[in-house]
């Protein structure tokens, strides 16, 4: 048996909770093509029967244009530490860039084992022009494997659990082989919204919308949720509501459809939208409710 710890770092949207969900055939962590979609960290654990990989899917790092960029980068290089492996992710399709050079530097200074990743190869038409990234990429770092993949396309995934576990030194179970993640049923609920939201509103929702669980209540054959959405603005309310609350509804099916196959139950999800325009109101306001936000920006 090996088990070991495995974290996947990269810049945002180069499909790190893509590739975890294909891993682990769940949909744990939420996706969209913005940067900052992943706000905590991620435990994922693949089981099969020589191996346990306990994957740790983390913000995009970036370089931070303001206070909650900042805290999410803090807590991906935290996720450096400890671990095992390290897979960092570079879309392909972009190309190296100053955002991927801005981590390598960071993984300078690990002294850890990396997989480079090439992700999205998809995108690509031929193999010329991916040989050819392989052959640049190749000498800026003492990689121990580069692997091109796509987690869409399922390409090359089967290879690159393979190649981690010749990296992989413990011989101990870390956890139950039925666990699949560390995060609480709460926080797959209102992960899952704050995708849709982030999916269908486009560009016009800043990532900084939170959601919270209001309610919960799991009977034999239906699970009712009450999720709250807020945000800091009136105008961003009315974008989530849409016109006769067309995209409230569409939000909420959309995200009732991902929760039931998750929970393989029928769901009944109510969403509520409300403005809160400074964090000491908000937090006055989660304290009445009983809820707790899910950032520290102390």
């Amino acid at each position: 048996m090996r088990t070991g710890f495995v974290s996947i770092v990269g810049r945002p949207n180069v499909g790190k909770s893509t590739l975890l969900n294909n891993i682990l055939k769940r949909h744990i962590a939420i996706t969209s093509d913005k940067s900052g979609t992943t706000r905590n960290i991620i435990q994922g654990v693949y089981n099969d029967n020589d191996s346990q990989i306990i994957f740790v899917d983390t913000p995009g790092i970036h370089k931070p244009k303001h206070k909650l960029g900042t805290i999410l980068n803090k807590k991906a290089y935290a996720m450096t530490n400890d671990i095992d492996l390290i897979l960092f992710l570079v879309d392909i399709k972009e190309g190296f860039g100053k955002g991927d050079q801005f981590i390598l530097e960071k993984l300078k200074q690990e002294n850890k084992d990396v997989i480079l990743l090439l992700t999205k190869i998809d995108k690509i038409p031929n193999k010329e022009i991916l040989l050819k990234e392989i052959d640049k990429l190749k000498n800026l770092y003492d990689f121990k494997e580069i692997i091109p993949i796509s987690s869409i396309k399922n390409i090359n995934i089967d290879s690159l659990l393979k190649t981690i576990k010749k990296y992989l030194h413990d011989d101990i179970t870390y956890y139950d082989e039925n666990y699949i993640t560390n995060q609480p049923t709460s926080m797959i609920i209102t992960e899952l919204v704050r995708e849709k939201i982030l999916r269908e509103t486009n560009d016009e929702v800043p990532h900084s919308v939170t959601c919270y669980l209001e309610e919960y209540e799991e009977e034999e054959n239906i699970i009712n949720m009450g999720v709250l959405i807020i945000v800091d603005r009136d105008n961003l309310k009315k974008i989530i509501i849409g016109k006769n609350g067309d995209m409230l509804k569409k939000i909420g099916t959309s995200a009732r459809l991902d929760l039931e196959e998750y929970f393989n139950k029928k769901v009944y999800l109510s969403l509520y939208v409300k403005t809160i325009k400074n964090w000491r109101d908000r937090e006055k306001y989660l304290q009445e409710l009983g809820l707790k936000d899910d950032l520290d920006f102390e």
